[in-house]
């Protein structure tokens, strides 16, 4: 089995938080835990979609425009995402398509592409579930701690306004100010910073020999 495809899907080198990767969709999405269950499911959509094209064309694929054709595969099946859940929740489409076009650049940078040809898409196709389910993970666990302690609520897709709104904590949901500012761009890169340093961390504490052999 490829060693890009058996290492860690979260304490590898290769794992979201190990090199920043997704780090503006972590920060944008993360601002209500609607928009980041939302662009989880994108994630793996995406993934999921970019991983079949790409097991079926890569014997055909060029070796200089393959990333440019891989780009186009991904950016079609987050449309195609964008698409079907503008019928269920046209609204919430609204407010996340502009953060959810960092899907398909990502999901090319990510490297997990650019191995060589691969026989078995039982072998690709969970890795690529993986790695999606795990930034879409991140995101998640980011935004339960950025929307309750910035905003004073906890929202879930759904509703007149494309979420519903389930804690309201203080008048109007006001907060003080150090934390209502984890609700913005500034608190999402404080948490995200906080985040990598717990990570860098843990990842000190395993022995250097796991998965980056």
């Amino acid at each position: 089995m490829n060693g890009r495809l058996r290492s860690h899907v979260f304490w590898g080198k290769h794992a979201p938080l190990s090199a920043l990767t997704g780090a503006g969709l972590l920060i944008m999405a993360s601002s209500r835990l609607a928009y980041a269950v939302f662009s989880a499911g994108g994630l793996l959509w995406v993934f999921g979609l970019t991983a079949l094209g790409f097991f079926s064309a890569q014997k055909i694929l060029p070796v200089k425009g393959k990333p440019i054709i891989l780009l186009f595969i991904a950016s079609l099946a987050s449309s195609m995402y964008l698409v079907l859940m503008s019928i269920l929740n046209p609204l919430l489409v609204a407010e996340t398509w502009f953060f959810l076009a960092f899907i398909p650049p990502y999901c090319i940078g990510s490297g997990l592409f650019e191995l060589p040809d691969i026989q078995d898409l039982g072998e690709l196709l969970p890795r690529a579930w993986l790695e999606a389910a795990c930034l879409g993970l991140i995101i998640i666990a980011v935004s339960l701690i950025r929307e309750p302690l910035g905003s004073g609520s906890l929202s879930f897709p759904g509703g007149t306004w494309g979420f519903m709104e389930l804690v309201v904590s203080g008048e109007e949901g006001e907060g003080f100010f150090p934390i209502s500012l984890l609700s913005v761009s500034a608190g999402g890169f404080i948490v995200l910073g906080f985040c990598i340093a717990v990570f860098r961390y843990f990842l000190s504490q395993k022995p250097m020999e796991e998965d980056n052999q």
